[in-house]
């Protein structure tokens, strides 16, 4: 509710959430160029799947930058771009009223099962991690923390449900005595849609988390919920309510898994840095500066690679299934050395 209660929640509100007014920064909003790159691999995608007419389905589109920078990048090659289609499921109407230069190149949908089955590539950058989630601490048995209210929130333990024990054992995870993490069931339903979308193409997914070998490492005892408001992280939901975002890291193993069980064949795991090295991050400043598109001035060059390759870089990673082709080696996985 906090995050999506109609016209209050964050996401549902007209509340600045991207950039200096805002409360954070992602990839999108720091350049157009992470959009462009996300375009050539969109590219090389269309090509592994015989040039033929493509879909591309971006989940949670925001503000709408990507979305502006990839057709804006697709547009140089005209047999795609024709044969595109873009669709978009976002719950905040705003979006709508960003994306209006493309005509009827962008269309919004509430779900992705009004779309019909798609052949191309469902795209997701910083979405899973906003999912509802289940605060769980393995106690003598594993609790839930549930949320009250006495004069105030307060935070409640009660005995976690089996499909929440099943989400552990399924993934072979045992929690020690003492350990808060949070379990995402709502990332089980979406694999699922869109392995059920999808008829031939890619998932590509881009969030910040890892895989379960990581995320229950001993100095993440206290889980990894976080809030952001106005450029300050704290760890208390309870405050600032429809005003802060709240997340929590991805589990890429469970994506990975629940992938597999409806579908999906794991591409490859990366992070955003050695994603956008494969795709030719350094020679696409050059190229854009070779045919004077642009300019960048040293401190931007240097601004950009601290922020989108450095920072953001290591923090953020690109999961990319498949369904309906034969394994292939994709550009934005060539210099992958992470195991999911």
């Amino acid at each position: 509710m906090a995050l999506y209660y109609p016209d209050l929640g964050y996401y549902t509100s007209a509340k600045e959430k991207i950039g200096v007014d805002g409360d954070y920064y992602t990839s999108t909003s720091l350049t157009f160029v992470f959009g462009a790159l996300i375009g050539r691999q969109i590219e090389e995608m269309w090509s592994l799947l015989g040039k033929v007419p493509f879909t591309i389905v971006e989940y949670g589109a925001g503000t709408g930058s990507m979305c502006r920078d990839i057709l804006t990048y697709l547009k140089r090659n005209k047999r795609l771009y024709d044969e595109l289609n873009y669709c978009i499921v976002e719950k905040n109407t705003i979006c709508k009223k960003e994306i209006n230069d493309f005509g009827q190149k962008v269309k919004f949908y509430n779900s992705i099962r009004d779309i019909g089955d798609v052949t191309g590539c469902i795209l997701s950058n910083e979405l899973l991690d906003n999912f509802a989630v289940h605060r769980v601490v393995m106690k003598d048995e594993l609790m839930e923390v549930l949320v009250g209210y006495e004069n105030g929130f307060v935070e409640i333990l009660q005995p976690a449900s089996q499909e929440l024990k099943d989400y552990l054992q399924q993934l072979n995870v045992e929690l020690p005595q003492g350990f808060h993490t949070e379990i995402n069931l709502q990332v089980l339903e979406w694999a699922k849609e869109v392995a059920t979308a999808l008829k031939k193409g890619f998932v590509l997914t881009i969030d910040y988390g890892y895989p379960s070998s990581e995320l229950y490492c001993d100095y993440r005892r206290m889980g990894t919920l976080m809030c952001y408001y106005k450029h300050s992280i704290n760890d208390c939901p309870y405050n600032y309510i429809g005003e802060q975002d709240i997340t929590t890291h991805v589990n890429f193993s469970a994506l990975y898994y629940w992938g597999l069980k409806n579908g999906l064949d794991c591409s490859g795991f990366t992070d955003q840095f050695h994603f956008l090295h494969g795709l030719g991050f350094v020679d696409y400043l050059r190229e854009i500066e070779k045919n004077n598109a642009k300019s960048f001035s040293d401190r931007e060059k240097e601004l950009l690679i601290n922020n989108l390759l450095l920072d953001m870089g290591n923090k953020f990673k690109v999961l990319i299934q498949q369904k309906g082709i034969a394994p292939c080696q994709l550009s934005g996985l060539k210099f992958s050395k992470q195991y999911v």
